[in-house]
């Protein structure tokens, strides 16, 4: 079935709200809500050299306010929800949380997705798992046990590893890795990563390195995903287009007779941003309607002055509604105004 043909059924079967659409039509489905700002590792591409200011306890929202602001996103349209941090796992009550999450299905929620660095992550995925998660993009950069402490500046390599076997032999939907690639650190490893989809149903997505608030980026060590794809053409010759999901970040490919995919998120060489249906709300209760923009609105302050969900809607829309057409060039991002990646959630 062509898209449009798709798009056009699941409209006709579920209403959308025109809070969740923006001025240029895009209609945002998808929710990222960040957990925590705490992190049990120190990836430098995610958390500045001289770490953050963590926000008080009482700024961070509540489960209640967690499941109030889902329950709202999931009526007005929104059938995906990924829980983000920091490190969603420092979270004491995630199992509970999902729990709770899993009982909108009724309401619309297809999936309950988390990303996760997983290093304490093998313990507690069964649960997770059983009470509704149902997809999981594990953060590993390296394969090397020496690059992972130069990259996270924490040990726990071994512990990553453990998580994706126990996450590969789990129920869970879909499993994806994901991997930033960092020019002259581990970009010589892109081959090692694709041969892990050989035997296992794994998507590898190599993601370009992005600027943020701290982060020292710089043009030099980006590598662009065309020339990650020339090389690995080079190993692979036989390597075909895989089709990609409805507005998925990634654009994908497989081997023949290799069991998983791999594919490419080119937020810097080659955005995404007609087709994003993402929205996100940080750990403190903001809500951004672009990862790359520094505007921010408190959902939380609106919730704690008692404002109805009618009222929050409304915010919610004006919000959707200011989306800029696509994200600045990689050179011209802010990175003063904007957070560093960890407060605003991977």
């Amino acid at each position: 079935m062509p898209p449009q043909a798709k798009l056009a059924e699941i409209d006709a079967l579920s209403p959308f709200s025109p809070s969740l659409i923006d001025s240029y039509g895009r209609k945002h489905d998808y929710l990222r809500i960040s957990l925590t700002e705490r992190c049990n590792l120190r990836c430098f591409y995610c958390m500045p050299s001289e770490g953050v200011e963590l926000s008080p306890d009482g700024n961070i929202l509540t489960n209640d306010e967690v499941i109030r602001l889902a329950t709202l996103f999931v009526k007005s349209g929104v059938t995906k929800i990924r829980l983000t941090g920091g490190e969603p796992t420092v979270r004491k009550d995630i199992e509970e949380l999902i729990g709770r999450l899993n009982g909108l299905r009724p309401l619309g929620l297809k999936s309950i997705a988390m990303t996760s660095n997983g290093l304490v992550l093998h313990r507690r995925l069964p649960r997770l798992v059983q009470n509704g998660l149902t997809h999981l993009n594990l953060s590993m950069d390296t394969l090397d046990p020496f690059k992972f402490e130069l990259i996270t500046r924490r040990r726990g390599h071994d512990a990553v590893l453990k998580a994706l076997d126990v996450a590969l032999s789990s129920s869970l939907h879909s499993i994806k890795l994901n991997v930033v690639v960092i020019k002259g650190l581990n970009d010589s490893e892109i081959v090692d990563f694709v041969e892990m989809t050989k035997d296992d149903a794994l998507s590898v997505r190599f993601i370009e390195f992005m600027p943020f608030t701290g982060n020292k980026w710089d043009s030099k060590k980006m590598v662009p995903s065309v020339e990650l794809l020339k090389r690995l053409s080079i190993h692979y010759p036989n390597l075909y287009r895989a089709s990609d999901e409805l507005n998925d970040t990634a654009r994908s490919w497989k081997i023949p007779d290799y069991a998983g995919s791999f594919g490419f998120i080119s937020s810097m060489s080659d955005h995404f941003c007609s087709s994003c249906n993402r929205l996100r709300i940080t750990a403190d209760g903001q809500i951004k309607v672009c990862l790359f923009d520094a505007k921010e609105v408190s959902l939380r302050d609106e919730m704690r002055k008692g404002a109805s969900d009618e009222e929050l809607l409304h915010i919610i829309g004006n919000a959707v509604s200011d989306k800029k057409e696509k994200h600045a060039g990689m050179e011209d991002i802010d990175v003063v105004k904007n957070r560093p990646m960890i407060l605003i959630g991977g």
